[in-house]
């Protein structure tokens, strides 16, 4: 839920949004409640709704004769809707993506002040490309101010005005840039 929650792209979500009827291969009408729902805005990204499933790897190999013809009937009801239908494992999930969204989590709240904001942004953009480290001695000279500002970089990183490519780790050496104007 933290990745959904934190993704700027993502309107909103619904868990077991609601049931995808289908007749099993005994002829019997069956109903399959997917997980989720996931809706983006609208502009600029223009992704359709994914309909989702979240399973164990290890679950889904078991299982997969009985999951099967319940993916198999989701695909094709997201598929008459324009939607997507996908199934995520831990090998999707628990990835260096979930390890930053979990570390910037409580940054999100932590609103640095507008001054603080605008120098930071500032200080960036004229860097074009840096990392925190390099940032954070490019506005402070003193190892004291520095460590004060590191929770307004990390609120910045978070709310996407600094740009990161939160796929791989997070560390003062990661790359860093301006997404926004000063």
């Amino acid at each position: 839920m933290e990745i959904l929650r934190f993704d700027l792209r993502i309107e909103g979500f619904v868990a077991q949004p609601l049931a995808v009827e289908y007749i099993d291969s005994t002829g019997r009408k069956r109903s399959y409640t997917p997980d989720g729902l996931i809706r983006f805005k609208a502009a600029p990204y223009q992704i359709e709704p994914v309909l989702f499933e979240v399973k164990f790897r290890e679950d889904f190999r078991k299982n997969w004769r009985t999951l099967a013809p319940k993916f198999r009937a989701a695909k094709n009801y997201c598929k008459a809707l324009g939607w997507r239908f996908e199934v995520f494992t831990e090998r999707e999930i628990r990835t260096p993506y979930l390890a930053n969204v979990k570390f910037l989590w409580p940054y999100l709240a932590r609103e640095p002040s507008a001054d603080a904001k605008a120098l930071i942004l500032k200080t960036l953009w004229d860097l074009d490309e840096a990392d925190p480290d390099l940032l954070l001695c490019a506005l402070c000279y003193n190892l004291t101010n520095r460590a004060r500002m590191i929770p307004a970089v990390w609120h910045l990183i978070a709310n996407g005005a600094i740009g990161c490519d939160l796929d791989h780790p997070l560390t003062m050496r990661s790359p860093i840039w301006a997404a926004q104007d000063c």
